[in-house]
């Protein structure tokens, strides 16, 4: 996984050096501009944005907290600086520290890491239903103010239908999660045994993910958490782009042109490599401010790099300070969660093949 990550950090190298080069001469940049943007931005919203964003990660820890009831009673704010100091990790070092949150509350906990493991798919579950909801909700109603509408309009359909689908296979898993494993198992096994068993094993925690939540009501308070932490996200993405004043067309962005943004965003984020990523999501940001809404290289440039630095590595300070005095080293605990992951994989491969077999 490091030699991967490595290889491809080498390669967005050599891509944004090949872009500064080939744009060196054909793209006026002016960086006095850049930081007049910067000055003249109303920081009272952007004030708001990092308040909003800082809300979340208490979202986070209730919504956590809730879902480990069943197994343990944890209170709502105990799990608080996991996960502060799980995002500060992969703000820091990339994706490759996404198992420190769950490492950190088995730890914390003294529950199963397989457990966390699990709350953690189901997290993710949340965060996508939730994010798509809103996204297709939003663009259904108000995509002919967008660029390329009709475009817009099947990709909220299908974000839609997305959701729907999601929701029903998780009523499934459910339901009948050991048969679901088992068929997808079959399936998959046909071009690969250890794809298939891995498979399965993933739908396998999934299912023990959903058994945290023991009925309707605990899975309408994790979703209303979601929805709402989504929702406050939004709210933070259109802060911060109306907080540049100097440009029009931020000044006066709307909520469906905020969240194409947010959705090239997250896009962008989705391979995070440590400070590389960080450049390579500007520009994508930044370029497409400029090539849907026709906004000034600087002035989009100025924002994006806003943007990333209020919701996703603002938490930084907060999560280093928590770790000193948690005494927790972030590096060793990502090699450390890594490795207990692909050691849990692997045993859960190999107990599955035995049973098989």
């Amino acid at each position: 996984m490091k030699r991967n990550q490595l290889g491809l950090g080498l390669v967005l190298v050599a891509a944004l050096v090949a872009l500064v080069v080939w744009g060196r001469d054909r793209m006026h940049f002016d960086f006095q501009l850049f930081r007049a943007q910067l000055a003249l931005a109303d920081w009272r919203k952007i004030g708001i944005a990092f308040a909003c964003i800082y809300l979340c990660y208490v979202f986070r820890s209730v919504r956590w907290a809730l879902m480990l009831r069943p197994n343990k009673k944890v209170a709502p704010f105990s799990l608080l600086g996991t996960q502060v100091m799980g995002f500060t990790a992969v703000a820091l070092i990339g994706r490759v520290a996404d198992p420190v949150r769950p490492y950190l509350v088995a730890k914390k906990t003294g529950l199963p890491l397989s457990l966390q493991i699990a709350v953690y798919i189901v997290e993710r579950m949340f965060d996508l239903g939730s994010m798509a909801l809103i996204f297709s909700t939003v663009l259904l109603t108000t995509h002919e103010a967008l660029p390329h509408p009709e475009l817009l309009l099947r990709v909220a359909k299908g974000g839609l239908i997305a959701t729907v689908a999601l929701a029903a296979f998780t009523v499934v898993v459910r339901m009948a999660g050991g048969v679901v494993a088992a068929f997808i198992e079959k399936s998959m096994g046909i071009f690969s045994a250890r794809l298939g068993h891995s498979a399965g094993h993933k739908i396998r925690m999934f299912r023990a993910g959903l058994d945290t939540m023991e009925n309707f009501a605990d899975f309408a308070v994790a979703a209303t958490l979601s929805l709402a932490m989504w929702g406050l996200i939004t709210l933070a993405y259109l802060e911060i782009t109306r907080a540049f004043t100097n440009s029009p067309e931020l000044a006066s962005m709307t909520l469906p042109r905020c969240l194409v943004l947010m959705a090239s965003s997250m896009v962008a984020s989705g391979f995070q490599l440590p400070i590389i990523g960080w450049f390579t999501q500007i520009g994508l940001v930044a370029a497409a401010m400029s090539t849907l809404f026709g906004v000034a290289a600087e002035a989009a440039t100025a924002c994006a790099a806003t943007l990333l630095l209020v919701t996703f590595l603002s938490i930084a300070p907060v999560g280093l300070i928590w770790a000193q005095f948690e005494h927790v080293s972030l590096r060793k605990v990502t090699a450390e969660s890594g490795q207990a992951g692909e050691a849990l994989a692997e045993e859960e491969t190999e107990g599955s093949i035995g049973l098989d077999g």
